[in-house]
């Protein structure tokens, strides 16, 4: 203590501190809050400094008082031994306290600086505050101040203080190079080296400029530790262009050995510019070099050249190089940069098998998908072969090369099926069909082939799906599938058409389903009957009027009934034409059927018309004349059409005169004029008269048999059983022509008809009869008969004349 009973030393001070605290603060006051239940139980105490055996005393209750005192006893005696004292036991270090809430309550973190700041001014000492009792301050001491103030008093002294620092807490308590400058100051270029050397040795990136300054100086004034840093390796953040650059110009590296050794510690732009000056031979053996010093250090350099002078030095030398390193990593870089500008099949594999070997898993699927180039054959066996967890780059390669089948095969042997529903679920749905395919060649069970199908929901060829079923005989699996989209409301018209194959397969009733079903395809359905049932093929083709393919099965197989139906009801002239022609051998056949099946069958005048002209624009009467009875002499729905009729008698008139007579007295319905006309026309004078007589026409009748049979006593016969006086009144006319006067005075009687009475009377004042009996002259004949008899009474009246006048003169040998 001094004279005035003040503690002054540090080793008395701090164990009066500490069981005063112990005693008197820190018991009493622990024991107060635990009391009052302000401390939990379970909590941990610490204290700082003094403070910390404190409470370890107080609290804790890990050291008694007198251990307390004990051990801050010796510690106080340790802090008095570390600082010189002169002769009088003084030192020149001193620490005291000071309490800001007894100066100003304001008091802030700049006022001690203020008081501190001009003392230190004014007696160029070191004066520090250590610690601010101020909320959010912290102290940091100025060891650079500190360095300079030992260096000025003992420069060694300083030496050896920095070198403590800096492997205390470099780059924490001590700027390194405000110490380098400190020691540069001084001129002490060795100590600083070693000091650099020293702080160094951790190799950290962001000491690379005091790395790159460290070189520098020991190329200048030891170059033998330049070459033990740069063997060891010791440092690999510096400037390596510059050190490079100061290695040639000093001239330490002049045969190949030294420059590979400067090489592998440069800078990968220098390095890949000073490749330019290389041949290939010196390049290819120095990345060689490269890589067997340190591959791991040099695999960036030797990438960037092997890429920047690929063309020159050639990709098959480069990956031959790493691949005899077998550093598929350094591979992978170097054909990185080049296989997009290649088109070379062997780059673009090799880059695969680097990119697969390196587990760059996402970039094989990437070039797998986006290349052109690779030999497609070759990749799918080293994917194969590779056996990858992921089987997507695989499925890539067998998706853009249609290698379907061998990828199922593939998958499904090694126990990947769920690598086959990626396929079809995430890939390309659209090749489903050929995944069946393949999965039924491999006697995939149908459980796991249903539940593939169910589980894709992307669109894929349906018709395809049923080729690689059907051509496997499997069609039945996809039923239920099949069943499911027609219930989800489908339309596709190849969903039908496996339905359709099945339903005849199965024969569940496929005659329904083909007539009543419209989304299937008839063409394609019908094709698939033609061996199995060809009716069934008629139904499909008629359905879709399928107009060769149905003449060709009916034909094939003589269902000529069936063809006749369609010919009838399809009513198309252009196919009735084309099965109609005098070459078809089927002709005949079809046309028995035409007659007798399927013309009775039909109710549609439309039907029957067509037919009817087609017969009359092939020329065939005959056949027409019996298709004709069928539906109008025997009970039909055309019995009393009256253009069939007519039709047939026309048609009896042409080409069968013999029926006509036949047919009139079996019709009814029949145009009497235009058919009267025409037999008239075709020389037919029985069958007018005959229709005359039934429609009784009695003076159309008269006419016939008068002007065309030419029968007068027939006609006589047929006024007299009439007897009307309209066919009386007709009949006299002829007879009058024929000069049967009393007849016809007799006829006229009858029919009280006197408007032809002068010529009657004139006719019989001069009468004659000419002709044969039962006979009439024809006109021009009784013309010619009328005026030679005009013309020989003539001639007798002008012998009267001459002989009433004596004019006569007599002939040689006669008297009168």
């Amino acid at each position: 203590m001094d004279k005035r009973g003040n503690v002054r030393h540090s080793r008395s001070l701090q164990i009066s501190m500490s069981a005063h605290r112990a005693r008197h603060h820190g018991a009493p006051t622990f024991e107060d809050m635990h009391s009052k239940d302000f401390v939990q139980h379970d909590c941990t105490f610490a204290g700082h400094s003094l403070g910390e055996y404190s409470a370890l005393t107080s609290i804790a209750d890990v050291l008694l008082i007198s251990s307390l005192v004990h051990v801050v006893y010796h510690c106080g005696i340790t802090m008095h031994h570390a600082v010189e004292h002169d002769s009088q036991n003084g030192r020149n270090y001193a620490i005291c306290t000071v309490n800001p809430s007894h100066i100003l309550k304001m008091f802030n973190a700049a006022m001690p600086h203020e008081i501190v700041d001009p003392i230190v001014h004014r007696n160029d000492c070191l004066l520090e505050i250590i610690n601010f009792n101020v909320e959010k301050v912290s102290y940091q001491l100025d060891y650079v101040g500190l360095v300079q103030h030992v260096f000025h008093i003992n420069p060694d002294k300083g030496a050896e203080f920095v070198s403590q620092l800096a492997n205390d807490k470099p780059g924490l308590l001590i700027d390194i190079q405000r110490v380098v400058d400190i020691f540069m100051s001084q001129n002490m270029i060795q100590s600083a080296m070693s000091f650099l050397l020293d702080a160094l040795k951790d190799n950290k990136p962001e000491q690379g400029h005091l790395q790159t300054c460290l070189l520098e100086m020991n190329l200048i004034h030891a170059p033998q530790v330049t070459d033990a840093i740069l063997g060891n390796e010791m440092f690999s953040h510096y400037d390596r262009p510059q050190i490079a650059n100061l290695c040639e110009k000093a001239g330490y590296y002049e045969d190949l050995a030294d420059i590979k050794c400067a090489v592998t510690h440069t800078n990968v732009l220098w390095l890949v510019n000073y490749f330019s000056h290389l041949t290939t031979k010196q390049s290819m053996t120095r990345m060689q070099e490269m890589l067997h010093v340190n591959m791991r250090q040099n695999l960036q350099v030797v990438v960037q050249v092997a890429t920047k002078y690929s063309d020159i030095l050639g990709a098959v030398n480069l990956i031959d190089m790493f691949e005899s390193f077998k550093n598929f990593e350094g591979l992978y870089y170097y054909l990185g940069s080049v296989v997009n500008l290649s088109e070379d099949p062997e780059v673009h594999f090799k880059y695969i098998q680097a990119t697969t070997r390196t587990g760059q898993i996402h970039e094989v699927e990437h070039i797998c998908h986006e290349s052109n180039f690779y030999n497609p054959e070759k990749v799918k066996n080293f994917l194969k072969e590779a056996k990858l967890a992921d089987q997507l780059p695989l499925i890539i390669v067998c998706d853009c090369f249609d290698f379907i089948h061998d990828l199922v095969l593939y998958l499904y042997q090694n126990g990947l099926t769920k690598f086959i529903e990626v396929y079809v679920q995430r890939v390309n749905s659209v090749q489903m069909p050929q995944v069946i395919g393949g999965l039924l060649d491999v006697d995939c069970d149908e459980t796991t082939i249903k539940g593939l199908l169910a589980s894709v929901t992307g669109n894929f060829p349906i018709d395809e799906l049923v080729h690689e079923v059907e051509q496997r005989n499997r069609l039945k699996l996809i039923l239920p599938w099949l069943e499911a989209r027609v219930q989800a409301g489908s339309q596709d018209p190849a969903v039908y058409n496996a339905m359709a194959k099945i339903f005849i397969n199965s024969n569940s009733n496929p005659e329904q389903f083909l007539k009543e079903n419209n989304l299937y395809e008839p063409l394609v359905v019908g094709k698939f009957c033609e061996a199995r049932d060809p009716y069934l093929a008629y139904i499909a083709y008629a359905k879709g009027f399928c107009d060769d393919e149905l003449i060709a099965i009916t034909n094939d197989n003589s269902m000529f009934k069936q063809q006749a139906r369609y010919l009838v009801k399809h009513r198309q002239p252009d196919l009735w034409s084309q099965v109609l022609v005098p070459d078809n051998v089927h002709r005949w056949q079809l046309i028995d059927q035409i007659v007798s099946t399927a013309i009775l069958e039909s109710t549609d005048l439309d039907d029957v018309s067509v037919t009817v002209k087609v017969f009359l624009s092939t020329d065939l009467p005959i056949e027409l004349i019996e298709l004709l009875e069928k539906i109008i002499i025997e009970p039909s729905p055309f019995s009393n059409n009256k253009n069939l009729q007519n039709l047939l008698l026309l048609t009896a008139i042409r080409a069968d005169k013999g029926k006509v007579v036949g047919y009139i007295m079996k019709l009814q319905n029949y145009n009497v004029t235009e058919i009267t006309k025409i037999a008239t026309d075709h020389g037919l004078y029985e069958e007018p008269l005959t229709i005359y007589k039934k429609h009784k026409q009695h003076t159309n009748a008269i006419n016939v048999l008068l002007e065309y049979i030419v029968s007068i006593d027939c006609g006589l016969d047929y006024v007299n059983k009439v007897n009307r006086p309209e066919v009386w009144s007709r009949h006299v006319n002829t007879q009058l022509d024929g000069l049967r006067v009393k007849d016809s005075i007799n006829s006229y009687i009858k029919a009280a008809d006197p408007s032809n009475f002068a010529e009657v009377m004139e006719i019989a004042d001069h009468s004659f009869s000419i002709g044969i009996g039962n006979t009439i002259v024809d006109k021009k004949t009784m013309t010619y008969i009328t005026q030679h008899i005009a013309k020989r009474k003539a001639n007798v009246q002008q012998i009267i004349d001459d002989a009433t006048h004596n004019c006569l003169k007599a002939a040689p040998g006669m008297t009168i």
